[in-house]
């Protein structure tokens, strides 16, 4: 079964088009406030289908990931009880709003960092500094450090990687793909279970 094959196939194409550049950057943008799917999911097909453009897409995805984090910031700072909190509730993410907390006391600026880089939901981290009221220029700048090092590891390595990356990307992709559910499955159980 080549599923994933297809939607690797079917996300080139859509990485290819003449307005992908812009709904990268939309993208990137709400993804720091409410959007549920991460930029690297655009930005990897996309850095794969032109790697010359990678590090630009990594600029661009770095600056309006930034943008929107500090627009997250601000609906934090001014609407959590009224609008972010029972949108948080809905969504089901108050357990990652309470750890998040936590981890605000416990390392400050420190969890920005962290969360802009890793693949934890950056927009509770991002709403949650601005309704802590986290001060505001250590927050804008880990959250450059960290969505920078995120976007540029991915365009690196994909300009690195170049045109033979993609063709051996394509030739093990249902592979990597079958290999990653599983992984992701177990550890849901593991979590959930054990």
């Amino acid at each position: 079964m080549n599923i994933f094959t297809k939607m690797y196939d079917a996300c080139m194409r859509w990485a290819r088009h003449k307005y992908a550049v812009y709904i990268l950057g939309f993208i990137s943008f709400i993804e720091s406030i409410f959007f549920p799917i991460p930029t690297a999911a655009m930005l990897a097909p996309m850095a794969l289908s032109t790697p010359h453009r990678a590090l630009r897409l990594a600029g661009l995805a770095t600056v309006t990931s930034v943008l929107g984090g500090i627009v997250g910031y601000l609906v934090g700072a001014f609407a959590f009880e009224s609008w972010v909190l029972p949108a948080i509730e809905q969504f089901g993410y108050l357990e990652t709003y309470e750890r998040a907390v936590v981890w605000f006391a416990d390392f400050g600026v420190w969890v920005v960092l962290i969360a802009g880089f890793s693949p934890v939901p950056y927009k509770i981290f991002t709403l949650t500094a601005g309704a802590l009221s986290m001060a505001f220029l250590p927050f804008v700048l880990a959250s450059i450090v960290a969505r920078a090092a995120q976007f540029y590891l991915i365009g690196g390595l994909v300009k690195w990687g170049g045109e033979p990356m993609r063709h051996k990307l394509r030739q093990y992709v249902d592979w990597i793909g079958w290999g990653f559910l599983i992984l992701a499955v177990t550890a849901y159980i593991i979590y959930k279970y054990v």
